[in-house]
């Protein structure tokens, strides 16, 4: 019977299997790696607002990835959190859009930020006497616009398709909402939205992997070419870290997608792989740029000492 998607219905997300023995602990667990994501991407966000010699492009840019990071992390954790402690894996098919819109912007936005910032340290080796005038304040603004312009314009566009579907089933396979559970609970016919799907896939993950392969190709070839000590270190320094946050980002993503189209791949494993884009990037993101990145590291010192200096006067 079909069931007006419109309507407050009840939708089950699929169980965590957890016993009476086990549930203190991950509610414990769940809310502590939340309050974790949140102090220290916060953290990263507050730096480079208080620290003006981190007002520079690349940490400009790197200021919305903590952002995108705590969208995905609060889309995700606290009806998580909620679930474990009242046992209650039941949430309305509003909440349940929400959730999937926020959970996809948040992926989406990582990859453009991360393609930026990609294209940004490809200027900064490739091009540096360029590079001021090409990253320009007038420039990065509307580097950013485009980003969350092209990020939300997909996301509408995607969820408005799924929103549109009246709705016969309610078990969602995952451990939370998102675009793909959504729609094996239509019953109507879906190939409009696979067909976007397939498309947003492509010109996101292909735009993306294009621009980070052909940077990086450039920026090894510059290394390459001038032959210096200085400037493959500056490379593994600026760029390094970057590189292993977009692997992480993108081999869990993709495995996750294309894990949703193929009926063999084990229930288990998908799960466990689209439960790991939204908990390894938002906690490993400000651990790799605030360790590896030498003036975030240095300022963030600072920035703590300072606080904790004001606190004892």
């Amino acid at each position: 019977m079909y069931t007006n998607a419109s309507s407050a219905v009840l939708l089950t997300l699929e169980t965590l299997g957890l016993s009476d023995a086990y549930i203190y602990p991950a509610f414990v667990f769940g809310t502590l790696t939340y309050l974790f994501i949140m102090f220290f991407n916060l953290l990263v966000l507050t730096t480079i607002a208080w620290s003006k010699k981190l007002h520079k492009p690349m940490f400009i840019l790197l200021f919305n990835l903590p952002i995108s990071d705590m969208v995905g992390a609060t889309a995700f954790f606290p009806q998580l959190v909620f679930s474990i402690a009242t046992q209650n894996r039941l949430i309305s098919h509003p909440v349940c859009i929400t959730q999937a819109f926020l959970i996809h912007v948040y992926g989406t936005g990582n990859l453009l930020i991360l393609s930026a910032m990609a294209y940004d340290r490809y200027i900064a080796i490739c091009c540096p006497l360029r590079y001021n005038a090409i990253m320009s304040p007038h420039n990065l603004v509307r580097i950013i616009i485009i980003i969350w312009f092209i990020n939300f314009s997909l996301i509408v566009t995607l969820i408005s398709l799924l929103a549109r579907f009246k709705i016969c089933r309610t078990s969602i396979v995952d451990l939370y909402c998102n675009n793909p559970s959504l729609l094996k609970l239509a019953c109507e016919d879906t190939r409009v939205n696979n067909y976007y799907g397939l498309f947003s896939i492509v010109l996101l993950q292909g735009g993306v992997l294009s621009t980070i392969m052909y940077t990086y190709a450039q920026i090894l070839r510059t290394c390459v070419k001038t032959n210096q000590s200085d400037a493959w270190q500056k490379a593994i320094r600026t760029c390094g870290s970057h590189l292993v946050v977009y692997l992480i980002l993108e081999i869990n993503t993709l495995v996750t997608l294309i894990a949703h189209r193929i009926e063999s791949v084990s229930p288990f494993v998908r799960r466990a792989l689209g439960v790991s884009v939204l908990v390894f990037p938002p906690i490993l993101d400000p651990i790799i740029y605030g360790l590896k990145t030498t003036e975030l590291r240095q300022s963030i010192k600072m920035f703590l000492k300072r606080n904790v200096a004001s606190s004892k006067l």
